[in-house]
């Protein structure tokens, strides 16, 4: 994505199902599991580069000794400051108790937790980084919580769980969560407590049998009754249950995979697929609506925590967010790509001599691969059609011609460097940032070519018009053809996802701009008017209006606006946009249907309200 867009958070668990020292007979130490976090943390470092944290559970420490350990950092570099302030701790520990076993060092044990964070509020600070964790004296009651998730309803929960009498310290998602998932604890052990004592146990007894007995489904499935949001949330009690669970729509992906000696889950399946060196058909999906629990004693249970309905996995995750290397994503960015190859060569009015092609580096790679096979498919079959068109009356320097026609491709586009524009301010900025591409010179014709350079998604348009075009305008071709993989993103996210403002879309300021040069602009007025009515409704009442901005006027036609918008002051070449149709997306995406980036039907009512709001916050601020 030439204009950069925070991802979605991270997370991974490792749970160890055997005593520790089989990992150090087997494996050759007791961090093996530890280790084994650190690495799908790293693979999944595209998911969250803001700050990361993680969090280890012992099993078997005795009173008085620390069971729980948490370490946090921000930056990009905070999966390397962390694991090195971990393993200082192991070494230092190490040199002062020489005598020591393994199970004794901090941060060695057999459950952990790991997170990466991009934030989707604003807020940041290492406060605001997970693990979150809820302290106690009882093992049972001590809670610790990471996820990829953004509800819509914060303050309806908050107003909920206030009216239980609590008095939650933030208004964040994660805050509300971890306290009110806390307080059910609370409660379950209370509850527990209670019947064990009329039973007649006590102490050390009476600790086990609450431990053994805690239902960790049905605190779920309460909490999150009234959630409306996407997500995945994974996390552990101190006295050695773990858990994940997911979103009933399946906005937000998880995958796992369990042996007999360990647990795994992770947002990304080839991330564990590489970690574990495993083949895709062994690591399982978590279901829409389904929670993973392992109990102290190890034992594993799948849950339906709320039924599935209305499910709709993120589309963006296909197309950019999840890494490539997942044989599904592959195959689907490929597919994304090869059907854009009818609308492309319409573009250049199918005269592949004077065309070239390439990518915008380097997310979009995967799509140029489909969409070059493509072309050479529609190639291959009008040689065909040339040969047979001569009925066996072509020479052979004839025919030899037509079989070496190719689809021409070259590296036109180039990352650079990453430039520190912070540095400077106004025109200056700007002239530093339009140098973060460059390109490969002497590789077009000058006025005869037309350059066709794909992308896997357009969002706001800045870095085509301030970089990427104005850089390939110095090879001076015919015509710029910039190709999105993905449809026209029109709407904001609210489920994990940075673009929650209607200002980030170009899109959104072409459809404007047509309404304003057509004389439409009291559609502009009728929307604001009728999004503010809705203000105070409950969620489930909103409808999303913001469709209607839209709605007088094909793709094409916003297409073509866009093209005028990102061309440069002096360009000499013709610029024009072509974008994935939505249809086209499903068909490449088929497992994946939530589009509402680009169609505006959000899964949760959440989303409605949100996408007004974030509507009537532009209105307001022109």
């Amino acid at each position: 994505m030439s204009d950069a867009i925070k991802h979605e958070c991270g997370v991974a668990m490792v749970r160890l199902l055997k005593p520790l020292d089989y990992y150090r007979e087997k494996y050759g130490g007791a961090l093996w599991g530890l280790n084994k976090l650190y690495l799908l943390m790293e693979k999944q470092h595209n998911r969250g580069q803001e700050g990361a944290g993680m969090a280890t559970v012992k099993l078997d420490a005795k009173p008085g000794e620390e069971y729980i350990f948490r370490e946090r950092a921000e930056g990009t570099g905070a999966i390397q400051e962390i694991f090195a302030t971990v393993h200082g701790a192991i070494n230092a520990f190490r040199k002062a108790n020489p005598e020591a076993s393994e199970e004794t060092m901090p941060f060695v044990g057999n459950m952990y937790m790991g997170h990466l964070r991009y934030s989707t509020t604003g807020r940041s600070g290492v406060s605001y980084l997970h693990p979150f964790l809820r302290r106690n004296n009882w093992r049972s009651r001590n809670l610790s919580l990471a996820g990829n998730f953004n509800l819509t309803n914060v303050d309806e929960i908050l107003d909920f769980i206030v009216a239980q009498g609590q008095h939650p310290r933030h208004n964040a998602d994660t805050f509300i969560i971890l306290e009110q998932l806390g307080y059910l604890l609370d409660e379950e052990v209370e509850r527990l407590y209670r019947r064990f004592k009329e039973q007649g146990l006590k102490g050390q007894e009476m600790n086990d049998a609450i431990e053994e007995n805690i239902q960790i489904e049905d605190i779920l499935r309460e909490a999150s009754a009234h959630w409306d949001g996407g997500y995945v949330i994974t996390g552990f009690i101190g006295s050695g249950d773990l858990f994940a669970f997911r979103d009933p729509q399946g906005i937000r992906p998880a995958f796992w995979y369990a042996n007999e000696e360990v647990l795994v889950v992770a947002s990304e399946r080839p991330v564990i697929q590489t970690v574990f060196d495993l083949p895709v058909g062994v690591v399982q999906e978590l279901l829409p609506g389904q929670g993973l629990v392992v109990k102290r004693n190890g034992k594993m249970k799948l849950s339906q925590i709320h039924p599935a309905h209305d499910v709709a996995p993120c589309s963006f995750e296909r197309i950019y967010f999840s890494r490539g290397s997942d044989c599904d994503i592959y195959r689907e960015r490929k597919t994304l790509g090869r059907l854009l190859v009818p609308d492309i060569l319409k573009q250049v009015d199918e005269d592949l001599e004077h065309a070239i092609f390439s990518f915008i580096p380097n997310t979009a790679e995967i799509a140029y691969y489909g969409m070059m096979q493509g072309l050479e498919e529609w190639l291959n079959r009008r040689k065909c059609e040339l040969i047979c068109a001569g009925k066996g009356n072509l020479s052979e320097e004839q025919i030899r011609r037509i079989l070496a026609q190719t689809v021409q491709t070259e590296k036109l586009a180039i990352k650079d460097i990453k430039l520190r524009t912070f540095i400077a301010e106004g025109n200056s900025r700007n002239d530093l940032a339009a140098h973060v591409y460059d390109t490969t010179y002497g590789t077009v014709r000058e006025g005869l070519d037309s350059v066709v350079v794909i992308d896997d998604s357009i969002v706001r348009g800045t870095t085509l018009r301030r970089s990427i075009i104005h850089i390939l305008c110095r090879q001076r071709p015919k015509r710029i053809v910039i190709v999105s993989s993905s449809p026209q993103v029109r709407f904001p996210d609210c489920y994990g996802i940075d673009m929650s403002r209607m200002g980030e879309f170009i899109a959104f300021h072409a459809a404007i701009a047509l309404l304003r040069e057509r004389g439409q602009e009291a559609v502009i007025r009728e929307v604001y008017a009728k999004s503010k009515a809705q203000q105070g409704l409950p969620k489930e009442q909103v409808v999303n209006y913001v469709k209607e901005i839209y709605a007088p006027f094909t793709d094409e036609e916003i297409s073509e606006k866009i093209a005028e918008m990102i061309t440069p002051e002096d360009c000499p070449s013709e610029i024009r946009v072509v974008y994935q149709t939505i249809e086209n997306l499903h068909r490449a995406c088929p497992q994946h249907g939530g589009d509402w980036y680009f169609s505006g039907n959000y899964p949760t009512p959440g989303g409605n309200r949100l996408v007004n709001e974030a509507f009537i916050a532009w209105y307001e601020k022109q």
